[in-house]
């Protein structure tokens, strides 16, 4: 019985080393002080815009738009007094869902691309947690694509920025 009791306990240790570890909701903690580190724009101007990305020194950049969070991610050395070398120098990034206001995961977020709506930063990209809800918002704002996170390229930014 002794030994029974043992495994059993040992199965569960095992069980519940198996489940995911639940991540800590994700916030934007910004001030009115806060500049976009990209544009120099104030973020809590255009909450539903901003964009955060959080490095494994525990240092927050924060953006104005997923454009300018994506302009930093594809090029982090333009901004080399940050000192960001490699992608695992990021630890979150995480943009705002326009609908429900929500911060959420940037990398499981949809983007819209062509739009009519326009960030502090210009033309942009629209965050979305779901799918369907960026499909809808393209469809009702003349959205011309829903790209999820790693399909963001950063010709799109430039053809954004108009530099293409």
């Amino acid at each position: 019985m002794k030994k029974f009791l043992i495994v059993c306990c040992l199965l569960f240790v095992v069980n519940l080393s198996a489940l995911p570890i639940p991540h800590k909701p994700y916030v934007m903690d910004y001030d009115k002080k806060t500049l976009c580190l990209v544009r120099k724009l104030p973020i809590y101007k255009n909450p539903k815009w901003a964009s955060k990305i959080t490095l494994q020194n525990g240092k927050n950049l924060y953006f104005s738009s997923p454009k300018s969070m994506f302009e930093f991610y594809h090029q982090p050395g333009k901004w080399f007094d940050i000192g960001v070398k490699k992608e695992s120098d990021f630890k979150d990034i995480v943009v705002t869902d326009y609908e429900t206001m929500k911060p959420i995961d940037a990398k499981k977020a949809f983007f819209v691309y062509g739009s009519r709506a326009i960030s502090p930063s210009g033309d942009d990209l629209v965050s979305f947690e779901s799918k369907d809800a960026a499909s809808k918002f393209a469809s009702q704002y003349s959205g011309k694509r829903v790209f999820k996170f790693d399909e963001v390229k950063p010709s799109l930014i430039k053809l954004i920025n108009g530099n293409i």
